[in-house]
């Protein structure tokens, strides 16, 4: 793995503040009705993208993931600003405009959704693992789901296929522990989620989420064992999301005592306390880091409202190959 140095905690402190203030705007271009349909953010789990990126190999690796996704894409080198672009629905979008909130895309950077069906990823995942196998590709897929996404069948057909083909795949659960409104210890039998790996003898590990260095160090043995053609490994992720399942989410499930308990644990604020700690970096010069970002995000937006929306020709041609579009009427 590369080496964890200084430089890596600025980046990630760098990375992870641009990933929460996008959101944070995110929710206001919501709230401005500016963005339409679902919204759900990624608040407190920016430690994840910010370790796995570390121990993968962006340059062949892939991801793929539910429908939490405005930030991983950037993660992998997506430009912002067509993040915030499909996020309004505009043509200049990663899937212009017509994949939204939930289903961001990127062919070039090997991000293949942003999934809206609970646990749909899974299999699609395993997937993408099986024709790299098939080719002789060195790649590994990482494959992202929530806790509330463990419960759906398929992942134990895909987890038995895997281990039983020795597929180059990294199954990630990232555990924010609510799914969608209820708590992993009422509605599931096993509690402690990586034990559903062990019942198909597949490496797991449960995975301290709130810091990037455990998780890149936990990540990279398990991609390693998968290039090396030793099958796939999983990863009970802990985090917590700070703002509720999506922006429809009134959050009565969980007491403010219990989001201000983990907010003492933010990601962003551990990074900067080891970096002024450390003497790496200077206050001001965080802060100056945080005030250029909110620039970077402003002119994201404004690049997203200058935008055209896409016309109803694009429609068509995302879902006939037929230039003439067959048995429609275009008038």
């Amino acid at each position: 793995m590369k080496k964890i140095t200084k430089n890596t905690y600025l980046q990630w402190f760098k990375n992870m503040s641009f990933w929460r203030k996008f959101e944070d705007k995110c929710r206001s271009l919501y709230l401005k009705q500016k963005i339409r349909g679902f919204l759900h953010l990624y608040n407190g789990q920016e430690a994840i993208p910010a370790g796995i990126t570390h121990a993968i190999d962006l340059s062949i690796d892939r991801i793929i993931s539910a429908y939490r996704c405005h930030i991983l894409p950037i993660s992998m080198g997506v430009d912002p600003k067509k993040i915030m672009a499909e996020l309004l629905g505009k043509e200049t979008g990663t899937s212009c405009g017509m994949g939204g909130s939930m289903h961001i895309f990127s062919k070039k950077y090997r991000f293949y959704g942003g999934h809206g069906i609970v646990g749909g990823q899974i299999p699609l995942g395993a997937g993408i693992a099986f024709a790299d196998k098939y080719f002789n590709r060195k790649s590994v897929t990482i494959t992202l789901m929530g806790d509330g996404a463990i419960g759906q069948g398929v992942l134990h057909e895909t987890f038995n296929m895997a281990m039983i083909w020795k597929l180059p795949v990294v199954f990630v659960c990232e555990n924010n522990k609510y799914a969608m409104g209820t708590s992993i210890q009422r509605n599931n039998q096993i509690k402690e989620l990586y034990k559903i790996g062990l019942l198909y003898e597949m490496p797991s590990l449960t995975v301290n989420g709130m810091n990037p260095e455990n998780i890149a160090k936990s990540l990279y043995p398990a991609v390693d064992r998968a290039r090396n053609g030793q099958g796939p490994s999983f990863l009970d992720i802990q985090t917590y999301r700070y703002r509720g399942h999506s922006m429809s989410d009134a959050e009565s499930y969980r007491s403010k005592d219990e989001i201000n308990f983990y907010k003492k644990q933010d990601p962003i604020l551990k990074l900067k306390k080891i970096i002024l700690n450390n003497k790496w970096e200077t206050l001001d010069k965080l802060t100056l880091i945080e005030n250029k970002i909110k620039e970077e995000i402003e002119y994201c937006v404004e690049y997203a409202e200058k935008s055209n929306f896409p016309s109803l020709k694009k429609m068509y041609d995302v879902v006939y190959k037929e230039k003439n579009y067959p048995f429609i009427d275009k008038e």
